[in-house]
């Protein structure tokens, strides 16, 4: 077989496969067949060297229209394939306009985020500034420069996750109060909104993690008075203007003197129900007068500045306020409880 008839075999073999290709994998099978590096066309040139001379270019020419040909050819059958495949896929994703669109399901604000934003746009009206600090404390400002030192019962009394002897899940969020006012940058204005851990057993108003509010405010000639004013404010704004406080003597380490607040029930005005246990009163925070030792410690002179801390737990503002009598529905992420808020 001379080299004219080899090269009219093969394009009838490539026009032949190329007909007879379902798809467009088989098609590109075909072009590397023919047209690639090790194709059929390629032998062909590459055996150019046993041709006569006077025959090369001829031949040459006939190798290239035949290239031209298949080339051509795969490409409308291509075009052709691609069409088909359009046309087939249009049909099957047809959509119908008319029909009404699908539902999105947006999120839900929680409970926490919703009273969290409400502290703080109380105290940030009242000229505070939000503080955060690290969950992972320190047992000095944990403890030892709160008033609480190593061999005091308050401090068993915490049930403290102890990461090391040094290291603790901080129990509170006044570890951030005392970080601040070593920074020496009075007078001080501010709550510490956060995350604190304590070892309970988890339970309807327990919970191995929860999250508090600590407040401080350090200047001079702060009183006690200051403290009450400002807390009966915090309470109006919370739970309306209706509210009233009652502060009842107690002992925290940090503060002295030190008291635990009470606010008027706000669904009964304060008559007695199911919701205040019939005494008209709802325990909320507790509060009290900055320890002359814990400024001095913290680097704040006591004879110059004295100061007030609270500290109020974010979990109970919320079952408080959206009358919530399991804490556990707040971490159980149910769409269906999320969803009322």
């Amino acid at each position: 077989m001379n080299m004219k008839e080899k090269l009219q075999e093969i394009r009838e073999e490539a026009e032949k496969r190329i007909q007879n290709s379902e798809g467009l994998e088989q098609l590109n099978e075909v072009r590397v067949a023919f047209l690639g590096k090790k194709g059929q066309l390629t032998a062909v040139l590459k055996g150019m060297k046993d041709v006569a001379p006077e025959e090369r270019p001829v031949i040459g020419q006939l190798v290239n229209d035949a290239r031209v040909y298949i080339e051509e050819f795969l490409e409308e059958t291509k075009a052709r394939m691609e069409q088909i495949l359009q046309e087939k896929q249009l049909k099957e994703e047809v959509i119908d306009v008319t029909l009404p669109a699908v539902k999105m399901e947006t999120g839900y604000r929680h409970p926490n985020t919703i009273a969290l934003e409400e502290v703080q746009r109380i105290f940030i009206g009242m000229g505070y500034e939000v503080v955060e600090g690290p969950e992972i404390e320190y047992d000095s400002y944990n403890f030892t420069k709160l008033n609480i030192p190593e061999d005091h019962p308050a401090k068993d009394e915490q049930d403290t996750f102890y990461i090391t002897k040094d290291i603790v899940l901080r129990t509170q969020t006044s570890p951030v109060q005392a970080r601040v006012m070593e920074k020496g940058e009075l007078p001080i204005r501010m709550i510490a909104p956060g995350r604190v851990f304590r070892s309970d057993e988890v339970d309807a108003t327990h919970s191995p993690s929860f999250h508090q509010i600590e407040g401080l405010v350090i200047d001079k000639n702060i009183t006690f008075a200051d403290l009450k004013g400002t807390l009966e404010e915090f309470a109006r704004e919370l739970f309306g203007p209706e509210t009233k406080t009652k502060f009842r003597p107690h002992h925290f380490p940090f503060t002295e003197p030190s008291a635990e607040v009470d606010v008027s029930c706000f669904k009964c005005k304060g008559s007695g129900c199911r919701f205040c246990k019939g005494s008209g009163w709802i325990e909320i925070l507790g509060c009290g007068m900055v320890h002359p030792h814990v400024l001095e410690m913290c680097g704040v002179d006591s004879e110059k500045y004295s100061g007030f801390a609270f500290g109020v737990g974010l979990e109970r503002i919320a079952l408080l306020k959206y009358e919530i009598d399991d804490m556990r529905l707040l971490y159980e992420n149910d769409i269906r409880f999320l969803k009322q808020f």
